[in-house]
């Protein structure tokens, strides 16, 4: 027989997870609805449906298959690095589960086909653009060497060279 005190109280470590949990999945979908709102007219995007070929609709699956991988890699940090995808929250515990077991960015790497499926369905690319495009992710690369990877060596040591 089950008494009012013999239920189980979650502890404050578990009361925190959620929070950073919640706080990781905000700040996502910040991030996402900053890049959806920024992004398609700079990259092109000029949804016409009628005008779109049927065979551009298959970079969709890729597309939405991409933005998951992201959105899962942000609920890890959250959940198990007890941190956020900002670098001014970041995970406290190293995140070598879910997808980071295999690639060591895969949110970049799920936004990238994310976006290039996105590109495929609805762009109407230049030269200009995918210079542009080809900057953001010389950026990127560029940030991920240069400031990234060594504070997470730093604070992380061994542990992240494996």
């Amino acid at each position: 027989m089950r008494t009012a005190h013999s239920e189980r109280i979650p502890s404050f470590a578990e009361e925190r997870r959620w929070l950073t949990v919640i706080a990781s999945l905000a700040i996502g979908s910040g991030f996402f609805a900053l890049w959806f709102w920024l992004l398609p007219e700079w990259l092109g995007f000029h949804v016409e449906l009628a005008a779109i070929a049927g065979w551009r609709w298959l970079a969709a699956a890729p597309s939405v298959l991409g933005f998951a991988l992201a959105l899962r890699c942000v609920w890890d940090f959250g959940w198990t690095g007890h941190g956020t995808p900002a670098p001014m929250v970041p995970p406290r515990r190293l995140v070598v589960a879910g997808f980071y077991r295999y690639v060591r960015n895969p949110m970049y790497l799920g936004f990238a086909v994310g976006w290039i499926g996105l590109w495929v369905v609805f762009g109407r690319p230049d030269l200009r653009t995918i210079a542009a495009a080809a900057a953001v992710a010389l950026g990127v690369h560029l940030f991920v060497l240069l400031y990234e990877e060594p504070t997470l060596r730093r604070k992380f040591g061994a542990d992240y060279e494996l």
